[in-house]
């Protein structure tokens, strides 16, 4: 079809929809149906399991697969990002991360212990079809809105994608409790809200190759008609950029100061949200399977719901006392949040802890991110800068995860990981207690 204007409503919109195609993969996968159904394959048995030649705690395995997954993202990030910005189709690419993504979700239907390697390569591909179709998603704003258009679109796709996957959980976490609504039968081996679990991968995966398809029809193939030859040079490009702003930051103390406070914190709080449901299933008394499942989804929503809050009200608290106090006081909330989890033992305790963790959580993020806006210098290359921050973010999420799975298979309590993540938090207070309150 014929390309649409930049900055049309049609073309914005289209943009904005691929949110709502793929934000269940956060929910639903990351953070909520995926970990239960995890922990439900070890309840009967010992939680180590023989792989790769070594005896692993489950938790511990899905940290180290969760942070290679990173590791991975992180290096290829930048040759995505300079491939994106010289190749004219990049769209293909973008497609073919999302169904890499959404097609390893449904791969996960056949997730069990037996062929635990299919699985786990399942589940990694899932976060690299995820994380690599974003590249290219977020690359092309600035191609199809003008800048006074990009901060609301970018805020409604947020939105988008909180309502899509809040509905789709929801629908999930009906199947999983009445799977007799849907006609979900148990086996000999399974039982019927177990086999409903193994369903909601599949519809993952379908709702976002389904609801992305509106995207591709209006998106354009690129930011050009005719890509540029793809070269060597412009393959590494990405790795100049990030280079460049490495160099950059010498001449910025207080953005080198903060970008260090940011990456102890971000990796603290980043590997917090990607184990809280694994914690709470193994370490809380839950009375029952059921209540266990249903306990854990409706704290993963109090979450979504109580991190918009967070993210209003961290908003106004940073506009009457600065970005950087308000970030202060954040990472000491977390701090003390991560002491007290040593502690927490009954599931009213977790849906408190849970509502903390919302509060906080979207209100550090947003108030990272716009800080880090705030403190570049005066540049048009923003999106350079905007690159580094993403890689240290992925960086340190490499190096929370392998620290959580380290503590957690040495010491086969993951109570003891979360508490040390507390002393990132007060290094990341020390730091940002160095940058300039204003």
């Amino acid at each position: 079809m014929t390309n649409l204007p930049k900055g049309s409503k049609k073309l914005l919109n289209a943009w904005v929809f691929y949110d709502w195609a793929n934000s269940v993969y956060t929910l639903t996968i990351a953070s909520a149906v995926f970990p239960i159904f995890y922990e439900a394959l070890f309840s009967k048995r010992s939680h180590y399991i023989e792989v790769f030649g070594l005896e692993l705690k489950n938790t511990a395995l899905i940290s180290f697969i969760t942070a290679f997954a990173f590791v991975f993202v992180a290096i290829f990030s930048p040759l995505l990002s300079g491939i994106a910005d010289y190749v004219g189709n990049k769209k293909s690419f973008m497609k073919f991360f999302c169904y890499v993504g959404a097609l390893s979700c449904m791969g996960l239907y056949w997730f069990d212990l037996e062929n635990i390697y299919i699985g786990l390569l399942f589940y990694f591909l899932g976060l690299i079809g995820y994380w690599g179709s974003l590249v290219f998603y977020n690359s092309y704003l600035p191609d199809i809105a003008f800048p006074e258009q990009q901060d609301k679109i970018s805020a409604k796709g947020y939105s988008l994608g909180y309502i899509g996957s809040v509905i789709l959980l929801v629908i999930n976490l009906a199947m999983i409790m009445k799977p007799d609504w849907f006609k979900i039968t148990g086996t000999a081996t399974q039982s019927a809200s177990d086999i409903a679990m193994r369903y909601s991968f599949i519809m993952v995966g379908a709702w976002w190759i389904l609801f992305s398809q509106y995207t591709y029809y209006y998106l354009p193939k690129g930011s050009k008609e005719k890509g540029e030859k793809l070269t060597k040079s412009v393959i590494f490009n990405g790795f100049k950029e990030l280079k460049k702003v490495w160099g950059l930051l010498n001449d910025n103390v207080p953005l080198k100061r903060y970008l260090g406070g940011f990456f102890v914190s971000s990796m603290a709080v980043q590997t917090v949200m990607l184990v809280a449901t694994y914690f709470g299933a193994q370490e809380i008394q839950w009375a029952s399977k059921d209540e266990s499942t249903i306990g854990l989804i409706i704290c993963i929503l109090i979450i979504q719901l109580v991190a918009v809050i967070g993210a209003v009200l961290t908003s106004r608290a940073s506009e009457k006392f600065g970005n950087i106090p308000t970030l202060i006081f954040i990472n000491c909330i977390w701090a003390v949040f991560c002491a007290l989890a040593f502690f927490i033992t009954l599931p009213i305790h977790f849906y408190v802890m849970a509502t903390v963790a919302g509060f906080v959580m979207g209100g550090i993020q947003a108030l990272s991110r716009s800080t880090y806006s705030k403190l570049l210098p005066e540049t048009e290359d923003t999106a350079s800068f905007f690159s580094f921050y993403d890689v240290a973010e992925k960086i340190g999420i490499v190096i929370g995860m392998c620290l959580y799975g380290i503590i957690d298979q040495i010491t086969g309590s993951p109570r003891l990981a979360i508490v040390f993540l507390a002393l990132f938090f007060v290094t990341a207070i020390f730091l940002l207690r160095r940058v300039h309150k204003k």
